[in-house]
């Protein structure tokens, strides 16, 4: 379901995604009270959901859209302002599995690629994600007696390693689609346990960054700012890769220093985590740890190569409890990990390594 309230956006989704042979926007409305009745009509797996809207706006509607069907999978769609990102930030808290940012005009909409295959991506992903659990019972029915219920293709074989033997200076973490309620998750107990320094890539735009890096100072209470070029690498400081680029680290004698990098993005994203990796490696040996958490796509996997080259521990978020398999999934069936592990688990176990 498509919920805006410019009848032309509304439109311009519709036609996106239908593009798609494996989407249907089944509801179009133009507000959250028009979408809670819509709810109750039509077979939703997923809402796309304005922020600004007359009547209800879509951080109002979104808990009552929960409610009215849990399980529903719910993304934020806003244009780029600063007020926007702190709303889209506070709806991921509240329930939201992630957030698209809308082009600042329609003629931009039409025209912008990289919005259209990241929406259509999205909206597939989670959307297929939705309608599998509501009819797994099915799904499995319809399975050959040999193939474990839930079985596809697309599942690796997770392969193991040893961490490494190193004592880590400094912990590294990538993630995408569903990472900034991880993040939370894992910062929570990482910043009471350890005093290392903390490098995080997460796929956003500008403007998203460094709303996500105030979100994380509150939750955590350590210095969490977007990196600059010239940041010297402190203990006990939290370092966001700014939205538009790269976040790599290098050497300045005895110091470990963040350069800012316009190079052109990689696996189609700015900042990626995989010149965040391949630059730690370079700078710390094998002395890091790195988390990759939930996300689409395979960045991260050979930034990890890198660090395992190096003598580095890669760790992984667990498929159950990631909202997209893709990224941690990626490292966890190359052989890169020493451990692959639900969401909860992850901050105990790096603490342990850490210490």
């Amino acid at each position: 379901m498509v919920v805006d309230d410019s009848a032309v956006i509304r439109g311009l989704f519709t036609r996106v995604l239908e593009s798609s042979d494996d989407i249907r926007v089944v509801a179009s409305v133009g507000d959250g009270a028009l979408a809670l009745k819509a709810i109750d009509r039509q077979d939703v797996d997923l809402v796309l959901l304005d922020i600004e809207m007359p009547n209800m706006d879509g951080l109002t509607a979104l808990p009552k859209l929960i409610q009215a069907k849990p399980g529903l999978v719910v993304i934020m769609a806003s244009s780029l302002t600063e007020r926007n990102a702190d709303i889209s930030l506070r709806a991921l808290r509240a329930g939201a599995t992630d957030y698209v940012t809308k082009p600042s005009s329609r003629e931009a909409l039409r025209d912008a690629d990289d919005f259209k295959r990241d929406l259509v991506e999205k909206v597939r992903a989670l959307g297929r994600k939705s309608a599998d659990r509501a009819t797994a019972a099915g799904r499995r029915s319809l399975l050959p007696a040999s193939a474990p219920a839930g079985a596809s293709k697309l599942d690796g074989e997770i392969k193991l390693r040893p961490a490494g033997s190193v004592k880590p200076e400094v912990i590294a973490i990538g993630s995408s689609t569903g990472g900034p309620q991880a993040l939370a998750e894992v910062l929570k107990t990482l910043t009471k346990a350890v005093s290392l320094p903390i490098l995080i890539t997460q796929h956003m735009p500008p403007t998203f960054t460094s709303i996500l890096a105030a979100h994380i100072a509150q939750a955590t209470g350590w210095p969490s700012a977007e990196a600059k070029s010239g940041d010297v690498i402190q203990n006990r400081h939290i370092y966001v890769a700014p939205g538009g680029h790269h976040m790599l680290i290098e050497k300045s004698g005895t110091q470990k220093v963040i350069r800012l990098s316009d190079d052109p993005p990689e696996n189609f994203c700015r900042p990626a985590v995989d010149p965040m990796l391949r630059s730690i490696a370079k700078a710390y040996g094998p002395s890091v740890l790195v988390i990759i958490l939930t996300g689409m796509g395979y960045d991260g996997r050979a930034g990890s190569q890198d660090i395992i080259k190096s003598g580095g521990t890669v760790i992984a978020q667990d498929k159950d409890t990631s909202v997209v398999w893709g990224m941690p999934g990626a490292v966890a069936t190359s052989g890169l990990c020493s451990a692959v592990l639900p969401l909860k688990e992850l901050g105990p176990h790096v603490s342990k390594l850490a210490a």
